[in-house]
């Protein structure tokens, strides 16, 4: 399976496509220092696998997954997160309000504006409350280049993320959204959401208000 790379001063970023449900899993690997972060391993270990077989070649040192981060506890994001934890012995990551339904244990459990820190960069956990309680974006601000924000289900291009028709659930994401990732980052941040084509904001700045109007 070909795997989509990005590739910035530090850091290369790959991602695949798995299952019947085309979930995005995303890769980062330092340069320098060979260590790598996985973000939703959500099906088809094989595949992911070789995703980091591929990710080897991206630094001039050993690579060594060191941690597994979950944007949000929905089953189609995590159906491969038990067998590659026991495959790799990573650690893992989630937000506070979702860690108790992963299917593992999770080591580290995020709220807003923590900072994760690997040997090679850094990761800056949103909060985005609407999708399920504790839906995290991931973000990589890369020093010489656009922030990457790994969105899981929480913003896609064209609108946010399912909330099931709930007015408050809705509210509470859009507005999540526009405050944390619309206000804070500009146009040329890069949004990889949990599943399709990447975006950026500038792109979907201008739609935010027919969003709201519109109701999902």
């Amino acid at each position: 399976m070909d795997s989509l790379i990005h590739s910035s001063r530090d850091v290369t970023i790959r991602s695949i496509s798995v299952s019947e449900m085309n979930n995005n899993v995303y890769l980062l690997t330092s340069k320098s220092t060979g260590t790598q972060v996985l973000i939703d391993a959500a099906d088809d270990l094989p595949a992911i696998q070789q995703l980091l077989e591929d990710g080897a070649t991206d630094s001039s040192a050993a690579t060594k997954l060191a941690r597994i981060a979950t944007t949000h506890q929905h089953w189609d994001h995590v159906r491969a997160l038990a067998d590659l934890v026991e495959a790799t012995g990573a650690t893992t990551s989630a937000g506070a309000d979702d860690a108790d339904a992963l299917p593992v244990p999770v080591d580290v459990r995020l709220g807003h504006g923590d900072v994760e820190r690997f040997d090679g960069f850094e990761l800056t956990a949103v909060h985005l409350r609407g999708h399920t309680p504790g839906s995290i974006a991931f973000v990589y601000q890369d020093p010489d280049g656009p922030a990457h924000i790994f969105s899981g289900d929480s913003l896609f291009p064209g609108g946010v993320g399912n909330t099931q028709k709930d007015p408050a659930r809705f509210t509470s994401l859009l507005n999540d959204v526009s405050e944390r990732l619309f206000d804070a980052y500009p146009d040329e941040t890069l949004v990889h959401p949990g599943h399709g084509l990447p975006t950026t904001l500038g792109a979907e700045r201008p739609h935010l208000e027919e969003w709201r109007a519109r109701g999902w």
